[in-house]
């Protein structure tokens, strides 16, 4: 019994490890291509794969796009969220997850730059459906998490007490994005330094005076 079921925990290890390889490359090849190209015959054809194995883990292409977008998230916490969580809280902690999103949207993660802008883009002007719904989740997210960071910054004292928490997230957020959405059609990968300067100086204007 023992080895059967040792057996079968090694299968599933293998599987799964399988499933997070496939899926890691998926997300790769969405973010240059977008999530509609993404079927399994053409995962298949990347992969070296037969369609049949693909299947044993994807069942349609709607499973498939949703589990990569999973996938895309887990690997943006891993590369972004988790490295900026070492540094200390309020603008220090800040000032690090805007780096390292600057360093995502560079392409140092991914060939096509920031994952969820190519698929945003793709889905922004259809209906609710689930894969629009997964993406405009994220997307919510990110906002809140980036929002709790600058409240943070503010509780700190280090950003002024009458700081409006929600303009500033977006005035950053819309740099970064220029900046995204720019260099996915021109590959100028200068407009991501303008972006972090044209950041940086939006937080300096924003910090708290000394003895106020």
């Amino acid at each position: 019994m023992s080895t059967t079921t040792s057996d079968t925990d090694g299968r599933r290890a293998r599987g799964a490890r399988t499933r997070a390889q496939i899926l890691e490359r998926a997300a790769n090849l969405a973010s240059v291509e977008g999530l509609e190209g993404l079927t399994i015959g053409r995962l298949a054809t990347e992969l070296g794969m037969s369609k049949s194995g693909l299947f044993a883990h994807f069942g349609s292409k709607e499973e498939l796009q949703l589990a990569t977008i999973d996938a895309a998230r887990e690997i943006f916490a891993r590369e972004v969220v988790a490295p900026a969580r070492a540094a200390d809280r309020g603008l220090p902690r800040l000032e690090a997850l805007l780096e390292a999103k600057l360093r995502y949207e560079r392409g140092e993660i991914f060939d096509g730059g920031c994952f969820f802008e190519t698929v945003r883009g793709e889905f922004d002007s259809r209906s609710a459906g689930p894969v629009r719904d997964a993406i405009e989740a994220d997307l919510e997210e990110w906002d809140d998490l980036m929002r709790r960071v600058i409240r943070s910054a503010v509780k700190a004292g280090h950003l002024k007490p009458d700081t409006d928490v929600e303009q500033l997230q977006y005035e950053i957020e819309a740099l970064s994005m220029t900046a995204t959405l720019r260099h996915q059609m021109t590959g100028d990968s200068a407009l991501f330094a303008r972006a972090e300067a044209a950041i940086m100086s939006r937080l300096a204007a924003a910090r708290a005076q000394p003895g106020r």
